[in-house]
């Protein structure tokens, strides 16, 4: 990963961090592992992005397990999606609305690509991952799967979503399957002309919905 704040939200978060690389006048972030100083201009040589951040680090990965499902009451699932931008942000949104973990689907973009990481803005590393994960395993857990759609379903703001429920948002180019393995399926209302809200955008306003639906109590 690169980048100060993402490295100290990594650090935070409790993650281990295994080695970090310091351009010349940068300082190391603390408790971030083993520091390595490098030479003038090499920085640029090994960042991915166009303008390098002055610290990069190796980070270990720590992502959940299929057992937490047992017990969550709010889950984001991500049904191939492909965009690394896209799941950042829903990782982000879904942090953000209190969601107890996020399920990648087989086919998701890997969640420690460093564009995932970035577009999370360090929720990453604060609401637990499931990866590899079915939409079977899901309903197994006893959750009610929330299938979205664009075109089918009750109205999102018109469903219980107080219920033990996963939000289930498909990829970009063809959403989820009308045959996917879902209990319920969900959409949002739209006023204007557009078909569609693109993945990320349907996902925090889904996800917020939920926590407006269970702090109000309706």
């Amino acid at each position: 990963m690169e980048g100060a704040v993402l490295v100290s939200e990594a650090v935070d978060a409790g993650w281990h961090v295994i080695e970090q690389f310091v351009a010349p006048g940068a300082d190391p972030i603390s408790g971030a592992g083993a520091v390595r100083h490098l030479a003038p201009g090499v920085m640029d040589k090994i960042a991915t992005t166009e303008t390098p951040q002055p610290v990069l680090a190796v980070v270990e990965r720590a992502f959940a397990g299929r057992e937490i499902l047992d017990t969550a009451g709010f889950v984001v699932v991500a049904d191939g999606v492909a965009d690394p931008g896209n799941l950042g942000t829903m990782l982000r949104s879904a942090e953000a609305a209190g969601s107890d973990c996020v399920v990648l689907t087989p086919g998701t973009v890997d969640p420690s690509n460093p564009k995932v990481v970035r577009a999370s803005a360090g929720a990453v590393f604060r609401v637990p991952v499931v990866e590899d994960t079915n939409l079977d395993e899901v309903g197994l857990a006893g959750i009610v799967r929330l299938g979205t759609s664009s075109h089918r379903g009750a109205s999102h703001t018109d469903t219980d979503l107080r219920r033990r429920v996963a939000v289930v948002l498909g990829n970009e180019a063809h959403g989820l399957s009308d045959d996917a393995d879902v209990d319920e399926w969900i959409t949002i209302a739209h006023a204007g002309r557009s078909e569609s809200l693109n993945v990320a955008m349907a996902c925090t306003v889904l996800c917020f919905e939920v926590a407006r639906q269970r702090r109000s109590g309706s």
